[in-house]
């Protein structure tokens, strides 16, 4: 794999002592005597000592023990299923997007959540979402990169906080402290499967604390994870094979008058029909994490590591024999691949990071910390199982090969290219205590580096059309391999941007009760400037039992190395006006292409938002909490990616750029909109005796919604119908394709060797629309489903512990799916007997489904503690 130039790795970060600096914070379960510990938190404050109690903004902080409870094996659906304002969709036939899912917080883009490790800013995928699915022109963090096993809690900072930590903290901060245990280890194994017999995951854990003499200590985590992939694909009822099979054998499949198509070719009756794979991908990975601190004469020398490579699997559509243009007839009237072909998308995607610091305290109560943080994501595509149809019609027409010669020799794989993404950080950070104040201040410089690898000639040549791209051949066939076209000699590019930040923020203690607080960032990117965002916030201790908080914040996003420069042409299934779906060659261009250019498309600048919370946390006694915290978030020049642009816009300068890009449609990243988010967030913990055992009751609630408030386009673009620019369903997918609001309540009862969890997550309405979204026929909401989890944990000895349970176990799935469909139709045998009738492959919807729809998990465990 290649990796993004211009980024070396320092000698240091080849040392055992990588970890993160020793801050000693319990978990957030309560002890064996049910006494509530404060836990020290290092998100949204960098004031030592912190609690979350004490902070001026809502901060969840989500041990360990809580992540493995859940029953998951993948950090992403673990936080969605204990916080319920972070979402985790599900999509399929999405290209990249099935292989990484994206995650929000609080119903905003995956971009607008800023992730850390250990503090350190985390590098994001090399792959933004460019097909149908929420977060569609995005990029995000890869949650699923670092291991459940390897992480101490996790941090929610639950506010904008752009002025604290730079872009992207629009909706919030996600802060992954991994676990620093000096000498203990665990080995634990899972496996589970879906209730319909697929999706066979094997989950293998080992963590090993190594000391290092009693100065330092060295945290290794190993996992591996294999999950087999899942199919909810309907029959398909069109027909497949050349012959056709109704009245004219056309081969299209139309329904004759009374809606039935009769066979005619026999294989039809005999054909597979569940020919699609519509689910969850294969996949299978490996990660390796380290972790370490050392204490010197002066100071503290720490620093960690991750790894993880993943490969999985995922589908497209079908390609029938009667498709030419997919799947070319040859001289003995068959298609080259007889019965069709289902491609396959394969992805390797290599992450890695790693950081080294040194912090120091001195007399004065000053402290230091300065470190250095590098990080990579490599995505890269491989073809297999399908074709280059125009290389077939090159063999047939043009050399002459026969048609056993033509199936020996076109290739049915291609490497079709790969991203990277690479992010350096620096870090100078200085802390102070001055009797109720709290200081800080620092400065960060970054380098983004962005490349993007074409792949080899066979995955996107045109091998059927002149140098005018003019057919060769009567039979003109689609370029480049099925499914996945690889990125060509053209989109190929190496980019890279510096940034320079300086903070201060500062914090006080007016009185016992009464904190304020206040951040002021700048911000310069080499590419489009410079930023000055500020944070105001303060708590207020009324009496023992309530306490008020807000906020008030702006914050910046700035467009990501993949808005700026990602580019290429892919097949995308769009909807057709008339309820089903049409293949369509759509390029996304960079905003400095010819095409940009051609149609005057303005040049990126960042987004800018406004927030605003207010909260009160109440503490009737000392086992029981509840904060409600309301929040609006206001974002203008909100960056999107337009609607497919064409020809029949009429606008001449675009008709003949897309010519020469040999594209059917084109899509840009512009500032497009402006949008206005609020909710409520509720969180209530409650621990109490129960019998012989404890029990503890958590309830956690999000609502929110989202509104796009204005739709415009600059440059060359002004003067068409914004409608045009951004469509209705891009407008529906940031206001509707997640669900209005999320509730979880949680019962956790322990008994000496025994403990039960019972979940249950609420998942709201969300609704998804196809096309024009203008009516019931292309609009679909989905109702509101509630999920049931068990975990029941047994320590059969001091060391050995037996778990088994389900996620899901009254196998809930979304709403069957009734608009977007494709490959329905109902046929019959020459006799009149119906062999097939389907409203559709897509049973669930392909777009959206927030908890999936795979159904009922069930699962067992074993867990060695050493």
């Amino acid at each position: 794999m290649s990796r993004v130039k211009n980024i070396k790795l320092p000698i240091g970060l080849c040392l055992l002592s990588l970890a993160i600096s020793d801050v000693h914070a319990q978990d957030s379960s309560k002890s064996e005597k049910t006494q509530e510990i404060e836990e020290v938190i290092v998100l949204g404050s960098r004031k030592p000592g912190r609690t979350a109690v004490d902070m001026p903004v809502p901060v969840d902080s989500l041990g360990a023990e809580t992540l493995r409870q859940t029953g998951q094996t993948e950090v992403g659906r673990m936080l969605q299923s204990v916080a319920p304002s972070f979402n985790f969709s599900s999509s399929s036939i999405s290209d990249g997007t099935d292989a990484l899912r994206p995650a929000t917080l609080r119903g905003l883009g995956p971009d607008q959540t800023l992730v850390l490790i250990n503090g350190k800013r985390r590098h994001t995928s090399a792959l933004i979402h460019v097909n149908t699915s929420v977060g569609r022109g995005t990029s995000g963090v890869d949650m699923n990169a670092v291991p459940g096993a390897a992480i101490k809690r996790i941090e929610v900072l639950r506010d904008g906080a752009a002025a604290q930590y730079g872009s992207d903290a629009i909706a919030g901060v996600i802060n992954i402290v991994l676990s620093d245990e000096p000498e203990a280890g665990r080995v634990a194994v899972s496996y589970g499967e879906y209730s319909e017999g697929d999706g066979e995951t094997l989950n293998i854990d080992l963590s090993k604390g190594i000391p290092l003499g009693d100065r330092g200590f060295v945290n290794a985590t190993l996992n591996y994870r294999d999950r087999g992939s899942t199919n909810r694909a309907g029959l398909s009822g069109q027909c497949q094979y050349l012959a056709g099979c109704d009245a004219s054998n056309d081969g299209t499949g139309s329904a004759d008058p009374d809606g039935i198509d009769e066979a005619s070719d026999p294989r039809e009756a005999t054909f597979p029909r569940r020919n699609f794979r519509i689910g969850d991908a294969d996949s299978e990975q490996f990660a390796v994490v380290l972790n370490s601190a050392y204490q010197l004469k002066s100071g503290e020398l720490y620093g960690f590591m991750t790894y993880s490579d993943r490969e999985s699997t995922s589908a497209g559509f079908y390609r029938r024999a009667n498709q030419a243009a997919n799947n070319p007839t040859l001289a003995d009237g068959e298609a080259f691949a007889p019965n069709g072909f289902l491609p396959l998308i394969n992805t390797q995607i290599d992450d890695f990071s790693a950081n080294l610091g040194y912090n120091q305290e001195f007399a004065n109560d000053l402290t230091m910390d300065v470190s250095y943080t590098i990080g990579w994501n490599d995505f890269a595509f491989f073809i297999s199982n399908s074709v280059n149809a125009s290389f077939v019609n090159d063999l047939r027409f043009n050399q002459g090969l026969s048609d056993a010669d033509i199936r020996a020799t076109a290739s049915r794989s291609a490497d079709a290219g790969e991203l990277s993404l690479g992010l350096q950080t620096i870090n100078f950070d200085f802390t102070k205590l001055l009797g109720a104040w709290s200081l800080a201040w620092g400065a960060e410089l970054r380098r983004d580096d962005y490349e993007i690898k074409a792949g080899e000639e066979y995955s996107y040549f045109d091998y059927d059309t002149d140098a005018n791209g003019a057919a060769l051949y009567a039979a003109n066939a689609d370029a480049g391999i099925q499914v996945f076209p690889g990125f060509q000699p053209g989109n190929a590019l190496n980019e890279s941007r510096d940034v320079w930040s300086l903070y201060a923020d500062a914090e006080y203690d007016i009185s016992d009760a009464w904190l304020v607080s206040g951040a002021l960032r700048y911000d310069n990117y080499d590419d489009f400037g410079g930023t000055l965002n500020f944070k105001l916030a303060s708590s207020f201790r009324v009496n023992d039992m309530v306490t008020l908080r807000g906020a008030a914040s702006t914050g910046f996003r700035a467009p990501s190395m993949q808005q700026q420069y990602f580019n290429n042409i892919s097949t995308q299934f769009v909807s057709d006006g008339m309820g089903g779906l049409s293949a369509q060659e759509r390029g996304t261009f960079r905003n400095d292409s010819p095409v940009a250019r051609a149609i005057g498309i303005p040049e990126l600048k960042e987004e800018e938002s406004l927030n605003l919370s207010f909260g009160v946390v109440l503490e009737p006694s000392d086992s029981w909490t509840v904060s409600v915290d309301a929040y609006q978030i206001d974002i203008q020049d909100r960056i999107v990616l337009s609607g497919g642009l064409t020809s029949a816009l009429g606008d001449p300068n675009l008709t003949a750029a897309l010519n020469a890009a040999g594209a059917s449609s084109a899509q840009f990243f512009l500032n497009g909109a402006d949008t206005e988010t609020g909710g409520v967030d509720i969180i209530s913990t409650y621990s109490m005796t129960a019998g012989a055992g404890d029990l503890a009751i958590s309830f956690a609630a999000n609502f929110t919604e989202t509104d796009v408030t204005k739709v415009f386009a600059g440059g060359g673009l002004a003067t068409l119908n914004p409608s045009d620019v951004f469509s209705p369903q891009d407008i529906s997918i940031i206001e509707e394709w997640q669900p209005k609001d999320r509730i979880n309540l949680s019962f956790n009862y322990s008994l000496e060797r025994f403990t039960a969890v019972l979940a249950f997550n609420r998942y709201g309405e969300y609704t998804v629309c196809e096309g024009s979204c203008n009516s019931s026929s292309n609009r679909q909401t989905f109702g509101a489903k509630i999920l049931t989890d068990i975990n029941l944990s047994y320590r059969l000895q001091d060391d050995l512990t037996f778990n088994f349970g389900g996620n899901n176990i009254f196998d809930e799935t979304p709403d069957k799916n009734v608009i977007g469909q494709s490959r329905a139709g109902t046929i019959a045998d020459a006799n009149g007997n119906v062999f097939v009738s389907s409203p559709g492959v897509f049973q669930y919807s392909r777009r959206s489904a927030p908890f999936g729809f795979n159904g009922a998990y069930f699962f067992a465990g074993l867990t060695y503690d050493f």
